[in-house]
């Protein structure tokens, strides 16, 4: 049978275990912490001198230098549209819609994602 002096020294065996494990814990999580917070650094600043590094010319190397096409005045051709989106517009991979010809056209006429007919729940009971 439990008397008062085992009960709150129960209670009070446990409170310590439990203060001693989530010490334990957040020491160790800390230190994890730390460690990726270094290594993400250290990675940053790798990446940092590859990019700003010395061994990089400071002027880039003509086109023909570096084997690729010039158009007539002399820069290099474009060919990829990234970053550019006035290019990338007139290059979509599956538009399903034409333009509206009119402008009531343009009033009724939907986007291409939108459905053309809207949702309408089923009606009736689901259950049975």
């Amino acid at each position: 049978m439990n008397t008062v002096k085992s009960f709150w020294a129960g209670w009070g065996s446990l409170c310590l275990a439990g203060a001693g494990a989530y010490y334990f814990a957040k020491k160790s999580i800390n230190a994890d912490r730390a460690a990726r917070l270094e290594e993400t650094r250290r990675k940053k600043q790798m990446i940092d001198s590859l990019e700003y590094s010395s061994n990089v010319p400071s002027r880039p190397l003509s086109a023909s230098t570096m084997g690729g096409t010039t158009n007539g005045n002399g820069t290099p051709a474009r060919t990829d549209t990234a970053g550019s989106p006035s290019q990338e517009a007139s290059s979509d991979p599956a538009p399903t819609r034409h333009a509206p010809a009119t402008e009531g056209q343009q009033v009724v006429e939907k986007s291409k994602y939108e459905s053309s007919t809207p949702y309408r729940s089923p009606k009736g009971d689901r259950f049975s």
